[in-house]
């Protein structure tokens, strides 16, 4: 099995190898999922896959790529192909019905609690990215959704330059932003206007979103959460 990536960890000095994920590492997979879902103190802010989701994504309707050590899983991270349905991350976006085959899900990423604090987050979605560039066919956009509030997974979106386009209620009546990156972006420099609103100012968040703007960038004033919107200067 090819070897995507190898290191060690920053705690312990153990080495640790990222490879491709199969139907093979399911267990391993909701074993995982288990312990990550059994520490968190609000479980709202994670929406589980089961396990036919997963077999849906190792099967050939997406890619996902684990971290190892000692051949025990640490961590994953999924991306998923979704299909063209009412729910679809595009529609929230804005995108056409021809756009939607361009759109590529980042789903659910998991650390053990074990092994937090080694940045394994941010390097399996460096690395998950890479593989996507070998996938076919292209893919445009990356989608997906965070609970407001998931902090630690709000950071991992912006750390990788996606932004939020929507702020709505998903899976049922759970309130989530929808993020979105383009990956082949006109890399032409811009001129910006900045305006910012509380994470928890839902209505505001919301008025600007359907103004245009974009959210990001989150940051901490005096213990509350705040959330940077930018639009391009026309």
């Amino acid at each position: 099995m090819r070897v995507i990536h190898e290191g060690r960890l920053g705690t312990n000095n153990q080495s640790f190898n990222v490879l491709r994920l199969s139907m093979e590492h399911i267990e391993p997979i909701l074993e995982l999922q288990q312990s990550v879902i059994e520490a968190l103190e609000n479980k709202e802010i994670l929406q589980p896959l089961s396990y036919e989701e997963f077999q849906y994504i190792l099967e050939g309707k997406g890619l996902m790529i684990g971290a190892f050590t000692n051949k025990k899983l640490i961590a994953f991270r999924a991306l998923l192909v979704p299909p063209i349905d009412e729910e679809h991350l595009g529609w929230d976006i804005g995108l056409t019905e021809e756009e939607l085959p361009g759109v590529i899900y980042q789903e659910i990423s998991n650390v053990h609690p074990d092994y937090r604090g080694n940045g394994l987050q941010k390097l399996l979605a460096a690395c998950i990215m890479q593989e996507l560039d070998l996938l076919e066919p292209k893919y445009k956009y990356v989608c997906c959704t965070v609970a407001p509030f998931n902090i630690p997974s709000l950071k991992d979106k912006f750390a990788q330059g996606m932004e939020i386009a929507a702020l709505k209620e998903k899976y049922g009546s759970r309130l989530r932003y929808v993020f979105v990156k383009e990956l082949k972006k006109d890399s032409a420099e811009k001129e910006w206007t900045f305006t910012t609103r509380r994470m928890d100012d839902t209505a505001g968040q919301q008025e600007l979103l359907k103004q245009g703007w974009k959210g990001f960038r989150m940051e901490t004033r005096e213990g509350t959460q705040w959330v940077e919107f930018r639009r391009e200067v026309q």
